[in-house]
């Protein structure tokens, strides 16, 4: 088992009830996991994410915490939230990592794998 190893699952959603498709804006929410599956206790300390939409155009996001928490997890503890983002198009993807702190003081990161945002029955 690794020293620093967190892992990152989401599941996203799309928010019609937010979303005006005639102005072009699509909501999306996303749930994240953050798992401590290594062996040292580590607090979250930043978030960079990238967001892409479908024309290709690139949006950047660094931020302290998530939605304004900082999560210390032991070995075996995960943390949920829910957040979300606006796009002007039907279908998009975002990517990223977040910036942990172990308790003996290394800094490591925990990438968050691209995934697709995207308004049902618009993929094929």
């Amino acid at each position: 088992m690794q020293k620093y190893d967190v892992a990152v699952s989401v599941r996203t959603e799309y928010l019609a009830s937010q979303s005006t498709p005639n102005e072009s804006r699509y909501v999306f929410a996303y749930h994240i996991s953050i798992k401590n599956c290594g062996t040292e206790p580590a607090k979250l300390q930043t978030r960079h994410w990238i967001i892409t939409n479908g024309n290709e155009q690139v949006q950047e996001v660094k931020g302290s915490g998530v939605i304004g928490e900082y999560p210390h997890l032991a070995p075996g503890e995960s943390f949920h939230y829910t957040s979300g983002t606006v796009m002007d198009t039907v279908v998009g993807s975002m990517q990223g990592s977040y910036q942990f702190l172990a308790d003996d003081g290394t800094e490591f990161e925990a990438p968050i794998h691209p995934f697709t945002l995207s308004v049902p029955n618009q993929v094929h």
